[in-house]
């Protein structure tokens, strides 16, 4: 539906129920009225917001179709004016900053009161939550990803998005979220259960947040990581060597690394093995 092309002076019909904060933009709208920068992000305001309330779960109902396609269709209108209301670049900076916002007011707040196992509960959640933020805004605000962004050479949404998250949450909390993974992993070394499908979901932030790189993984988890491992060995391996035999000892050491091979298979990256 979003790629149609429409000549841009068709007239729609506006089926945006009556005394919803959509229906009086919504026709302005579709009678193609120039629309002001304050006006028209006015209105993708009340959008966002309706999306942050259900991403925090609060009593909201879905987007309908109607919705979804005046959010669109105002991004492409205040893009498509001519200048000076051509808009794309304020929109642009827009996209970005809707993020900063909810991130600033909402998402940190709720990870700053939380720690150790409960701080990666709601990193995961809130991971989860900030991706689905990106594929509906992108969706919103395609019109930019498809013209003004790829005439200007300019980053895509997507990558924006994940970017305002690396930069405002995952550098502020990587270092409390590697230690406390690496405490879970060493509680499982000594023989108590742990959740790994949380260490598998927290890993997988430290991959994606790389974007295609595996450089924040590496050098944000897996080099601390592996020093801890190194340490734990070592003390274990003084004492077997003082108190069992040869054959004990191999035995030992032959079920740690069969139990290290298994770790990497539930909840470390592959690439982390061998090391």
């Amino acid at each position: 539906m979003i790629g149609r092309k429409k000549n841009r002076r068709e007239k729609v019909e506006c089926s945006c129920s009556e005394g919803s904060p959509f229906a009086d933009f919504c026709r302005a709208t579709m009678e193609r009225k120039t629309i002001d920068l304050e006006q028209g992000w006015d209105y993708m305001q009340k959008g966002i917001t309706k999306l942050k309330k259900i991403l925090e779960g609060l009593p909201e109902p879905p987007f309908s179709s109607e919705e979804y396609m005046m959010l669109y269709t105002t991004i492409y209108n205040m893009c498509t004016q001519k200048p000076p209301n051509d808009f794309s670049q304020q929109l642009y900076e827009k996209y970005k900053e809707a993020f900063d916002d909810y991130i600033k007011s909402t998402v940190l707040p709720s990870l700053r009161e939380k720690h150790d196992e409960f701080m990666l509960r709601e990193l995961v959640q809130r991971w989860i939550n900030h991706k689905v933020m990106v594929r509906w805004l992108s969706r919103f605000f395609h019109y930019l990803d498809r013209y003004f962004i790829a005439r200007r050479s300019l980053p895509p949404l997507n990558a924006v998005g994940l970017t305002c998250f690396r930069d405002l949450v995952y550098m502020e909390v990587r270092a409390n979220a590697r230690k406390a993974v690496i405490s879970l992993i060493d509680k499982e070394r000594e023989g108590e259960q742990i959740d790994r499908s949380l260490l598998k979901n927290v890993l997988d932030i430290f991959v994606e947040i790389g974007m295609g790189e595996m450089e924040q993984y590496e050098q944000d988890f897996e080099g601390q990581m592996l020093e801890d491992t190194a340490d734990y060995y070592k003390s274990k391996a003084t004492n077997w060597i003082e108190v069992d035999s040869c054959p004990d000892y191999m035995l030992k050491a032959e079920d740690c690394l069969r139990r290290e091979r298994e770790r990497v298979s539930h909840y470390l990256h592959i690439s982390t093995e061998q090391k």
